[in-house]
Parts: C-alpha cells; structure tokens; sequence
C-alpha cells in the first residue's frame, strides 16, 4: 500500500483509499487487525494524526472498527448491506439533486427497477412485509394525514414491497431509488396528487403481492409511474408561466 505525496489529494485520503483498496481486494480480511497508528505512520511516512484522520474516514464508511483495551485496534469490519444502506441513499440523493437529473429520467429508472422486483416479490412475500403494505395503505386512507406524513407512508410501502423480493443486493441498489428518488417526486408532485387515486393503487399493488401476481405488481407500477408523470407534467406546466412573469418583473 503506497501513497503519492506529490498528489494533490489529501494525504489522509490516500491512506484511506489504500486500506480500502487493501480491504475491498482481499490482502486485508474481515477482523484483521490493522498495524497500529505508529507503524501505519512509518509506512506511509506521515505524521500520526494524518494516519488518525485516514482510519476515521474508513470508520464512517463502516469499512473498519475500533476497540480499546490491551487488545484494541483497529479491525477491518464486516461490511453489511444495512450499513452500506444509508450511503447510498445520501449518494444517491446527491447524485439526482446536484446533477440536473430529469424528473421523467429519474421516473423512468425509478419504476424500472422497482418493476424487476415484482415476479421475486410475488414469490416470495412474507407475512410481515404484507403487513407493512397494508398498514401503510390504511394509514394513508386517513383523513388528517399530513402531506409529509403520507409521502413517508409512500417510502415505507415501496420499501416493503422492494423488501419482499428477498434479495438483500437488489434491496440496496434500490435504495436509492426507494429512498431518495421517491421523495424527491413527492416533493414535487403532492400539491396535485389525487390521494385516492393513490391509495387505490396501492392496495391494488398489494392485493397482487398477496396474491403473488406478479404480472398485476408490475401493472400496478406502471399505472403509478403513469399517474407521477402526468402529475408532475401538470406541475411544471403551472410553474413555466409563473417563471416567466417573475422574469419579466
């Protein structure tokens, strides 16, 4: 493991990088100790709080843990997909919010995937996640549901849904469609969403689930990806002309 010390990079970013590195191609392995703060120094040849920084950058990426004691250390750790999860929905929501990502693109990918965990979802649903989609149904039926109230509701069922594929890779790389890109058409399309419309939807999508119906989970789907776009094409359309009288003022 080397570092560049002319790089423009940090230093404490090319250590990290290398112990990831080291980690992700197997010459480190899950619970090996890492060499200590010192010997790690001398290797790199850095000070011990560029190293120090360095290990505190693999530890918010769960790539490692520390423990004190005789013992202690630092330990390479054993990434999980739940660990994993919340870093790619922050990417993702940074990735759609930062790079001028279409709504009808996001839209497109965001029921595409979630389309390919239908036939999986049918097959293999469990009771509890069921639960969850029918739970969330009755909470959105409610009355005095707030708006934010009702968009976390649509999280949660689509979250179920995803979940009952039972595949933990697919549950994480739709993360970020689930759980950034949903909000982020909540967010624009709530003020003229028909909730009813909505609601029936979702109990149609989860009466298919219970019935492990895999072609009505997708149909379902696409009627909701079809119901957000014409959605969010009426909510631009009112946003244009307000754009351009505010710039003509």
């Amino acid at each position: 493991m080397k570092i560049d010390p002319n790089s423009p990079a940090n230093l404490s970013a090319q250590i990290a990088n290398a112990i990831r590195d080291g980690i992700v191609e197997g010459r480190l392995i899950v619970n090996e100790r890492l060499p200590s703060e010192a010997e790690l120094a001398e290797q790199f040849e850095v000070s011990r709080p560029t190293v120090r920084e360095a290990l505190k950058r693999l530890a918010a990426q769960s790539l490692i843990r520390t423990q004190r004691g005789a013992t202690g250390g630092a330990f390479v750790n054993k990434l999980s997909y739940q660990d994993a999860y919340a870093q790619q929905v922050t990417t993702s929501t940074l990735l759609l919010s930062m790079n001028a990502v279409s709504f009808d693109t996001a839209c497109e990918a965001r029921y595409a995937l979630e389309r390919a965990c239908a036939p999986l979802a049918a097959e293999r649903r469990s009771a509890d996640q069921l639960a969850v989609m029918r739970s969330e149904v009755f909470r959105q039926n409610q009355s005095g549901l707030t708006d934010e109230a009702f968009c976390d509701s649509d999280v949660m069922f689509h979250r179920a849904l995803v979940d009952a594929a039972g595949n933990p890779v697919l549950s994480y790389q739709l993360a970020g469609a689930v759980e950034a890109m949903q909000p982020l058409m909540n967010m624009i399309t709530f003020t003229a969403r028909d909730r009813a419309r909505m609601v029936n939807l979702h109990k149609a999508i989860a009466d298919a689930t219970e019935a492990r119906d895999a072609p009505a989970i997708s149909l379902g789907l696409t009627e909701l990806e079809e119901e957000t776009r014409t959605l969010a094409s009426a909510v631009f359309a009112r946003r244009t002309p307000h754009a351009l009288r505010a710039a003509k003022d």
